[in-house]
């Protein structure tokens, strides 16, 4: 029996090939055709692993999500502050690997199932560390709100590296702003790590006040 000429059809090389597409050109480059083409099958033949569009952005967004770190949660003896940490930084490096994606994903979990056992491994640890149930849930939704805001876009990369944009006149502390997207890596890495420990400063705090009975 002869051997096909590409690789049988599988949701993984489906997702594979849109992910790949997305990374590449964006959100607005997925659809049943250019997908289909990408590869080398008929158009049809996609249903049979996904009815959707929406079906197959659902399992590209988790496919991303699958690729954060969750071993960090696995023992309850690592601190909370320690195990948020490092879980935050790999969330944001999954997505920034990604960040074509991101606008997706923070719509929030849904069905995907990797997405839930991330905020499963999440409240798990919070409240088996001791923080109440209704905070714990606040608190994964801050650390969500955080990683995926810092991913969504560059904050160097928005200013212009024109100098004359920056009128004196008009912006007298914006003279070195024309840098910025020069130093993209060193200020973007660098906001991100000092809204982390800032974040993480302040929960601390509030942890503390928890064993702090009231008057």
């Amino acid at each position: 029996m002869a051997r096909p000429r590409t690789p049988l059809l599988s949701r993984e090389r489906i997702v594979t090939a849109a992910l790949r597409l997305i990374d590449d050109e964006g959100l607005e480059a997925l659809s049943t055709r250019r997908l289909a083409a990408e590869l080398s099958v008929s158009g049809p033949s996609l249903y049979n692993h996904f009815a959707t569009k929406d079906e197959l952005l659902d399992a590209v967004v988790d496919s991303v999500i699958g690729e954060v770190d969750l071993s960090m949660f696995e023992s309850q003896d690592t601190p909370w502050p320690r195990a948020l940490r490092d879980w935050a930084r790999s969330y944001r490096a999954a997505l920034a690997a990604h960040p074509n994606i991101v606008p997706v994903l923070a719509q929030g979990p849904g069905r995907r199932p990797n997405a839930l056992r991330l905020a499963d491994a999440v409240f798990g640890h919070l409240v088996g560390a001791g923080w109440p149930r209704g905070q714990a849930t606040r608190i994964g939704a801050l650390m969500r709100y955080f990683v995926t805001g810092s991913a969504l876009a560059s904050f160097a990369a928005g200013f212009p590296a024109d100098a004359e944009v920056y009128d004196a006149a008009d912006y007298p502390h914006l003279g070195e702003a024309h840098r910025l997207a020069g130093h993209r890596g060193a200020v973007d890495e660098g906001a991100f790590e000092t809204g982390l420990e800032a974040l993480l400063d302040g929960l601390a705090l509030r942890f503390e006040r928890l064993a702090v009975p009231s008057p």
